[in-house]
């Protein structure tokens, strides 16, 4: 009988809030030709100076629904060196072992830690990461280079190194021209970086955005307010590391920074067409009404363009995630048998300061 009221108890905790399990995976489409990834390419645990062990970024990635991601331990900071004496891939490799029985896949990568310039870079798809560990940071970047890894630049405006502007350096110039960058973080944590997001489309650099944890997730995360980590979604060939590579080599990427998508017009005005569809539209001599639906976890923030002035409708409209929207167009020529209703989606950002423009025909 105890037992019995014990476990009635228990329930009753659960259902009042206690323990509540929150969904925190987030549906955001494929596209025709590519798997949409979720990837975190930068976070840290404790064998640098990060706050957990290893296994815990996996059970993280796993319950958010991520497919990939990568522990980049710092090279040259490692504040726990006295309790946790191992050399530079031993996070990976108690990562690997674990994520064998869920469905992430873990990537090898370190970070190069420097004063600016040229700040800090991750170097993702590694075999090795001890040969990283070098007194010159040029040395550090050759022996990535040799291992044929992906480098990006982090937090490129980050107050502690750039505290006057995000500014790009001479030493940076080299490292691009030698082959030594091939992308950066458009966007670290809780800051997006717009000079970022013009270097990569002005130099074809990939663009990232990682979550850059140090602490347990939840610590930073308010999953029950429907908050998520930053992250970069890959459109990759197939769900595999190799997958993952190809299209970062090539540029496949954008960013999924709080509300906003950060990317290139052609990889967001897909997203956007797979997201949201128009189910019918409805006309007569006065109005025309289109009903879409959202099919995606995202919002869509729309923003009046220019338009002909026989056509009346609202300046902005929000499309919710997982909803239907009807957006009414008021004729003001009853002659009107045809026509565009222009918006910016505002919150999906293919420049600084500019949001992808689309169309709603009828």
């Amino acid at each position: 009988m105890k037992k019995l009221f014990l476990s009635l108890a228990l329930c009753g905790i659960v259902q009042m809030g206690f323990g509540q399990v929150v969904d925190k995976s987030i549906d955001i489409p494929d596209l025709d030709k590519y798997q949409t990834l979720k990837c975190d390419f930068h976070m840290h645990t404790v064998f640098s100076d990060g706050l957990v062990w290893p296994t815990v970024r996996v059970d993280e990635a796993y319950s958010e629904g991520l497919d990939a991601i990568a522990i980049t331990e710092h090279i040259e900071y490692r504040p726990h060196k006295k309790d946790i004496q191992a050399d530079h891939n031993r996070s990976y490799e108690i990562m690997k072992d674990y994520a064998k029985n869920k469905d992430v896949i873990v990537i090898k990568g370190s970070e190069i830690t420097r004063p600016m310039a040229p700040g800090h870079h991750n170097a993702i798809f590694l075999t090795d990461s001890n040969p990283l560990d070098t007194k010159d940071y040029k040395d550090a970047f050759q022996a990535a280079k040799s291992q044929e890894a992906f480098i990006f630049w982090n937090h490129p405006g980050w107050d502690s190194q750039q505290p006057e502007e995000t500014k790009w350096w001479k030493e940076h110039t080299e490292l691009y021209n030698n082959g030594c960058m091939q992308g950066i973080e458009v966007a670290n944590g809780e800051h997006y970086y717009p000079e970022a997001l013009q270097w990569c489309l002005d130099k074809k650099l990939t663009m990232i955005g990682t979550s850059d944890i140090h602490q347990p997730i939840q610590t930073n995360i308010d999953f029950n307010k429907g908050e998520h980590r930053t992250m970069t979604l890959v459109f990759a060939k197939e769900r595999t590391p190799e997958g993952i590579r190809e299209a970062l080599d090539n540029r496949r990427t954008a960013v999924f920074f709080k509300d906003m998508i950060i990317g290139e017009e052609q990889w967001l005005r897909e997203l956007f067409g797979k997201s949201v569809t128009i189910e019918k539209i409805n006309k007569n001599e006065k109005r025309v009404q289109f009903v879409v639906r959202n099919n995606s976890d995202l919002p869509f923030y729309l923003k009046k363009g220019e338009h002909d002035a026989n056509l009346i409708y609202f300046r902005t409209y929000t499309i919710e995630p997982k909803s239907k929207h009807t957006i009414t167009v008021k004729l003001g020529d009853a002659g009107i048998t045809s026509g565009k209703v222009n918006f910016e989606v505002t919150n999906m950002v293919v420049k600084p300061g500019k949001g992808l423009d689309c169309q709603f025909s009828f």
